[in-house]
Order: C-alpha cells, then structure tokens, then sequence
C-alpha cells in the first residue's frame, strides 16, 4: 500500500504550476521527504468548480465516523480481487464501500508527489525503495477527501486517502502486490471534474511500469521522524538499468509546464 510519499515544492511554485485559485485551508506546509498517515499535505480539489489548492491530513476519516480513522488508501476494487491479480477486470467495487461512495463521486482530490515509498509484501518499510518517474517529473495521484466534524469539540479535519489499483511490473519486481494510482496529466482534469461515474473509475488503472523506476534507499525511512533528503539516497541500483543513476533531489522535482484544470 502507498502510505508513504514524497513533496518538496514550496507552495508558490504548485500555485503557479496548477494555476489555481487561493489558498482554500490554511493548515501549513512544508517540505516533506517522509509524507506519512496524520501529516498535511498539499492536494488539489475542485470548489465551486474552480481548482483550489488546499493541504489536508494524509489519512481519510469518513464524515459519518464516530472517531478519527486514518484511512489513508483506498482499493479501487473495493472488496473485489481480494487475492490482489494483476490481471483483475472486475468491477470497481470503491463506488459502493460506506467510506468512499460520496467522495469517489463528489469529492475526488489531486495528491502531489515527486516519489513515494515501497517495500515487499511481507518486509515492507523493512526493506524500502524510493518509486519515481524516469523523467524525475513530479506526479499526480488519484485521492479522495471528506470533511469529519468531531462531535464533541467541533473541530473540522479535511483529509484524503490515495486510491490503490493492482501491482504494474515495477511494484511486482520490487514484490509488492499494489499500485498508487497515478494519473497521466491529460487525465488530471477529467479525474476533478468528470460527473460521469464510468469515466472515472476508468481512470483507475496502473501507471506504465516502463515511465517509472526504484532504489533501494536506507531502512531509516521506516521511521516517518526521519524526514531530510539523505533518508532518500540510493543504498542500491535502480531496478530498471538507466546509463546514469540520477539522485532523486529538489532539482529533478518539478514540471515546469503547467497543468490546465479548467473544466472542458
């Protein structure tokens, strides 16, 4: 599962990059070379059907939830393909799982990343790699994001999970049995603003193992207290070979052309 992730861009640079509207909650951000379940971090959501770029914690508690949970990945099969094939072509069971219905229709989020984490099935963050695209582009990951209300001090928490599909190539060399969907930026707008239900779960899919790569990096990262750039230094070779091994660091990080999220 994706429970992991990497974002360093300073938050002009994401305003410039999305061309979106202000600041839609005020939460702050930071760089963040160890993004785990309970940090805030940057997403991007439609409000009055203008892109707004927002931070909310990583880890969805659902607006009927008696707590908070921390809900931070979401099967698109939902109880579908309970054996993880990669080969599934059944339906997409999340548009009816309690926690997810309303905000796969209503409420869907763009999660920015430059790279997340990944281990085996049965290792884990005991064995880690540092996923990214071969371009060393930042990237877009499918979420969804709910508004809980605590009950007793009225406090409001926006949060979001990342939707997960089955494993591509990369996740199966590196023995891992699920995706973090990653959008093609030509589909980023349709995943924000499509009211077609078919057209977005048409979106959950792997991304092409070929455009991406891993390393392993140092057992460290398992603790999210260890958060700085040297936890993110390869202990290893890439996976897939490239003619030059390429830190992953800031200045790989971001597209610099922007992204369109004006509804067609």
């Amino acid at each position: 599962m994706c429970g992991r992730y990497v974002v360093v861009q300073k938050w002009e640079e994401l305003e410039r990059a999305f061309s979106t509207a202000p600041l839609a909650i005020t939460e702050p951000f930071i760089a963040n070379y160890n993004t785990g379940p309970g940090s805030y971090a940057p997403v991007v959501i439609l409000k009055n059907n203008t892109a707004m770029l927002a931070t909310m914690q990583f880890g969805l508690t659902p607006f009927w939830a008696k707590k908070k949970m921390y809900l931070f990945n979401a099967r698109a099969e939902g109880d579908g393909n309970e054996n993880d094939d990669i080969n599934y072509t059944g339906g997409k069971g999340i548009i009816s799982k309690p926690a997810f219905r309303k905000p796969i229709r209503e409420q869907r989020c763009l999660v920015i990343a430059n790279a997340f984490m990944e281990g085996p099935k049965t290792e884990k963050l005991s064995k880690p790699y540092l996923c990214f695209l071969r371009n060393r582009e930042s990237f877009c990951m499918a979420g969804i994001y709910d508004t809980y209300v605590d009950k007793e001090t009225g406090e409001e928490t926006q949060s979001f999970a990342i939707i997960t599909t089955v494993a591509n190539e990369l996740m199966q060399k590196i023995g891992h049995h699920r995706s973090p969907v990653i959008l093609e930026q030509a589909d980023e707008n349709r995943w924000l603003h499509s009211a077609d239900l078919a057209e977005v779960t048409a979106l959950l899919k792997p991304y092409p193992a070929h455009l991406m790569n891993a390393y392993p990096i140092d057992v460290a990262i398992k603790n999210q207290k260890n958060n700085a750039p040297e936890f993110l230094k390869p202990t290893g070779a890439t996976l897939i070979k490239e003619t030059e091994q390429v830190m992953i660091s800031e200045e790989y990080y971001w597209n610099k052309n922007k992204r369109s999220l004006r509804k067609e």
